[in-house]
């Protein structure tokens, strides 16, 4: 570590903006009666810059199924000074224009996306370029950034293919710490591709399983899995002359797979098969009210485990200085 990268660690690190991601909550959402603003509540407990929050999060209680609750929802976020970054899972026209509808509602600042098409890579790349390229009709005052995350079955390379294609200032990508692994690439190889139009992180461990030739991933509580975290957070906090990336969010997610979607056996143009939204199983024979206390309570460790991994690296830091 230069002395240079250790100041700017020092700094960066002192200044950091993690968020908490509504994923952490996924089944409380699903199964339990949690709410958005319920959310808001515990991102302010634990001293958050923000949160990011799926448009379905919540169910029939949802941002995009409970219309009337957005003002409310936008107002606490107000009271709590959190910032607010919407998710949604396509990049279709009706799914980004009913995203971007609840980030107005609400005084959100980002909308986040993925492709969810199945088909050949080529037919995908060039159907997302398409989509992204009606975002300045859908904000047409701008007032949001977006996000384009990668989410298993493209490569980095691929990504930065589309962010280019669409030359959009306000869309950058998302780099997620393990979504790769099921396009056959490892975290540090993606990120060193990704790293000039990274603005956002989803932070969470993963342990790297064969399938089929290629690789899934098994998320898992942070610490316990194959995710060089400290590696990581490190590289990020130190990408640009000024912070470029402008929110981490901590997005815990124990026990949810995703299977393998690229292959080292892959032609040039591969299929990619349909696939549904993440969602994580409820665990076999676990008692559900103590299943979603446990979620709630590794969703708060994360976040300790993460700020004691971003304190390390603080601690190096004024080491080599």
């Amino acid at each position: 570590m230069t002395r240079t990268d250790a100041a700017q660690l020092i700094d960066r690190i002192g200044e950091v903006r993690l968020f908490a991601h509504a994923y952490s909550w996924h089944l409380n959402f699903r199964f339990g009666d949690a709410t958005p603003a319920d959310f808001l509540r515990f991102a302010d407990f634990h001293q958050m810059a923000g949160v990011k929050i799926h448009v379905e999060d919540g169910e029939e209680r949802s941002l995009l199924h409970a219309p009337q609750s957005r003002a409310a929802f936008g107002l606490l976020a107000d009271v709590l000074d959190l910032d607010v970054h919407i998710e949604t899972s396509a990049t279709d026209e009706a799914t980004l224009r009913a995203a971007i509808q609840v980030a107005h509602d609400t005084g959100a600042t980002s909308v986040r996306c993925y492709p969810r098409y199945a088909g050949p890579v080529s037919q995908i790349i060039a159907q997302t370029i398409h989509d992204l390229r009606l975002l300045p009709q859908l904000d047409p005052d701008g007032r949001l950034d977006f996000l384009l995350e990668q989410h298993e079955d493209l490569k980095s390379d691929e990504l930065v293919q589309i962010v280019q294609a669409v030359q959009n200032p306000r869309l950058t990508l998302l780099f997620d710490f393990a979504n790769m692994i099921n396009a056959f690439e490892t975290p540090e190889a993606a990120l060193a591709k990704m790293a000039p139009y990274v603005t956002d992180v989803h932070i969470k461990d993963a342990k790297i399983v064969p399938d089929r030739g290629g690789f899934a991933h098994m998320a898992c509580r942070s610490g316990e899995g194959d995710i060089d975290f400290k590696g990581l957070l490190t590289t990020l906090l130190l990408l640009g002359d000024e912070p470029q990336v402008r929110a981490f969010g901590c997005e815990e997610e124990n026990e949810m797979f995703a299977p393998a979607y690229r292959f080292p056996t892959d032609p040039a143009d591969p299929i990619i098969p349909m696939r549904d939204a993440s969602t994580t199983p409820l665990t076999a024979g676990e008692d559900l009210p103590a299943r979603l206390d446990r979620e709630k309570a590794e969703a708060a460790a994360q976040i300790a485990y993460i700020r004691a991994i971003l304190s390390d690296i603080s601690t190096q830091a004024f080491e080599a200085l």
